[in-house]
């Protein structure tokens, strides 16, 4: 893997305002990833496939990341990046909408990570209970959005993404099934842990 490649993808994203994993939070899913040694990655979310490439350094040899963006210019870019730094055999690129895309998906995985579209999230956790192995992972990025998820924000333009962002938060805390934490990194991240 190109490390300074990569090093320039994500300057170039910070530069143009792409929303892209922060470091905090990269850490604490690197050393996630670095215990699971997981084959199968299913991300939801690609923007320029910064996250995917960092992830792929922690795959299983055989191992594959399918991620998803809906944006037809961020994939181009995305794909670009993925061969300049040379993972490209690791990373399969859906183009589409999540919500369209993850019903036709019939795959298993070690590991989903979840950051798109913040209203989504309760229907990428139900999409992701189906196709999650038996102790798998889900991480849901940007899960306290700004903070505004734990306060009682109710401003109008993010009232549904914050509404579904606490109905994540709810579901995943009191499924029997799985363990879930929050960790005020970045902005906010849930690991769960799929018993």
């Amino acid at each position: 893997m190109n490390k300074q490649e990569l090093e320039k993808i994500k300057q170039k994203a910070i530069e143009e305002h792409i929303p892209i994993i922060m470091d905090d939070t990269l850490e604490v899913v690197d050393k996630i990833l670095k215990e699971i040694k997981p084959t199968r990655i299913l991300e939801i979310g690609t923007a320029v496939g910064y996250s995917a490439m960092c992830f792929s350094e922690y795959l299983h040899p055989n191992g594959k990341i399918d991620t998803i963006e809906r944006d037809a210019e961020r994939v181009e870019e995305a794909k670009l990046n993925i061969e300049n730094v040379g993972v490209k055999d690791k990373i399969n690129i859906y183009e589409g909408d999540a919500v369209e895309i993850l019903p036709t998906l019939n795959e298993k995985y070690d590991v989903v990570f979840i950051d798109a579209a913040k209203g989504k999230y309760p229907f990428f956790l139900k999409e992701a209970l189906r196709m999650i192995k038996s102790n798998g992972v889900i991480l849901a990025d940007n899960i306290l959005y700004k903070g505004y998820v734990m306060s009682d924000y109710n401003k109008h333009k993010q009232r549904t993404a914050v509404r579904n962002l606490r109905e994540y938060i709810k579901e995943v805390s009191e499924n029997p099934n799985i363990e879930t934490e929050i960790l005020d990194v970045g902005d906010g991240l849930a690991i769960s842990k799929i018993k």
